[in-house]
């Protein structure tokens, strides 16, 4: 299974970035996916997830209402649109296979992304 993340970068509060995921080596319709991230001395914490049909997502309450996380199954591919970004949110973000749509654990974890938010 490889997972590649990519979209990370520089953006200043308040701006907007979108992550996308490229899942290959798996029958990506079995799985739901996550996102996680991981600020500088700090554990890896779940951002979000999506069903594997896409209908439904589920978000930690710190990045409701500012983040999406939306999948293309034909694409293979899982994104991660923040908007509102805020300092707090710097973060290296990993996209994640999950056991199942309401579990928080990582089957298979992609490399991570890098996003840096300025003040």
């Amino acid at each position: 299974v490889q997972l590649q993340a990519s979209g990370g970068g520089l953006v200043q509060a308040g701006g907007s970035l979108r992550l996308s995921c490229a899942a290959s080596g798996l029958v990506f319709t079995n799985y739901a996916m996550g996102w996680f991230r991981q600020a500088p001395e700090k554990g890896r914490e779940f951002v979000g997830a999506i069903r594997r049909s896409g209908g439904s997502t589920r978000y930690t309450d710190s990045v409701k209402g500012r983040f999406t996380i939306s999948r293309d199954n034909a694409k293979n591919t899982v994104d991660l649109q923040m908007n509102s970004l805020k300092p707090e949110d710097t973060a290296v973000y990993y996209c994640a296979q999950l056991l199942y749509f309401a579990s928080n654990t990582a089957t298979n974890w992609g490399q991570g992304t890098l996003v840096t938010v300025s003040s």
